[in-house]
């Protein structure tokens, strides 16, 4: 039995990612900054503590993969400057401690899955409009893309250890348990379908099972390397995903635009990510070989949000 460590393995991807390894028959190491016990059988806590630069070596020594998505939340409060550190640090830093340790310690760990974000491209331009940002674009120059580049480039030490390493820059994930899908119900369950600006800014999103599987695919398959974007083939613009979730709510939803400025004064900086246009490109890990359960916007909502579509009896 095969063993995977996973750090932010407490998050809603790390949660979802964690029941499909056990359900998949791997052995699982959530790392933690609290002690806490398993429930679950072939599933483990360990320790390990950014401030003091320590990871307990027992979960380094177990593992046979690594998949690494520890980070603060982008979108969890305003960025100001203390934020925008902290969701800096928290992914640099963390990457720099799994790299000494992985130095430090004897260990067997043959790939790496490491997160990184969509982020990393900037607004849509004429060549991404017609075939969407590909891996090879350039970062962006802005907080987000250069945070990206920071994550990114702080894992690239492993590969000089003859670890196989796969970034993974993931979009906007769809979830049940929460993230930018619980943010989009919330106006759709009053009837009110709230598109942010002019609505035309392409949404590059994927299905929270997509995404773990993704993950699963690249670790699995040792031709894999390098870097991927993690987003379904059916990037749709902001209005259409938002009439389409409150349509499964209430079939006679009422759209209504949320002005620029208004996005501007609530969010501040972060308003520029909410309303940026991305339309990115799924073909290189569709081309080696990964197939998406959920590939439309419709196949993904049917499926997050299909118990309140049949209760209603709308559809």
């Amino acid at each position: 039995m095969q063993t995977i460590l996973i750090t932010g393995g407490t998050g809603m991807v790390g949660q979802s990612l964690t029941n499909l390894l056990l359900n998949k028959g791997y052995q699982v190491i959530v790392l933690t900054r609290q002690q806490k016990q398993a429930s679950r059988l072939n599933f483990s806590f360990a320790q390990w503590d950014l401030n003091k630069g320590w990871i307990d070596p027992a979960a380094i020594a177990a593992a046979d993969y690594i998949i690494h998505l520890a980070g603060e939340g982008v979108a969890d409060k305003r960025w100001t400057k203390a934020r925008k550190k902290a969701i800096l640090d928290s992914r640099v830093d963390s990457s720099a401690l799994l790299v000494k340790t992985l130095k430090a310690h004897p260990n067997k760990v043959k790939a790496i899955v490491a997160a990184s974000a969509i982020g990393w491209y900037g607004p849509d331009n004429e060549k991404s409009k017609q075939s969407g940002f590909v891996e090879t674009d350039p970062v962006d120059h802005s907080f987000l893309g250069d945070t990206c580049r920071q994550w990114e480039e702080s894992m690239h030490p492993v590969k000089a250890m003859g670890i196989r390493l796969i970034t993974i820059r993931i979009g906007i994930v769809f979830n049940k348990m929460g993230g930018a899908l619980a943010e989009f119900i919330k106006p759709a369950k009053l009837g009110a379908a709230a598109i942010l600006g002019d609505g035309q800014q392409m949404v590059s999103w994927i299905h929270q099972q997509d995404l773990s599987r993704l993950m699963l695919f690249a670790l699995e398959q040792e031709q894999v390397e390098g870097v991927y974007n993690a987003v379904a083939p059916d990037p749709v613009n902001n209005a259409i995903l938002t009439k389409a979730i409150a349509r499964r709510f209430h079939t006679w939803a009422i759209p209504f635009h949320v002005p620029s400025f208004i996005l501007k004064i609530m969010l501040g900086e972060m308003s520029v990510e909410v309303l940026k246009s991305a339309n990115v490109s799924a073909s290189k890990i569709i081309a080696a070989g990964f197939s998406f359960d959920y590939a439309s916007m419709d196949e993904a909502l049917d499926d997050l949000l299909i118990s309140n579509w049949s209760s209603r009896g709308d559809h």
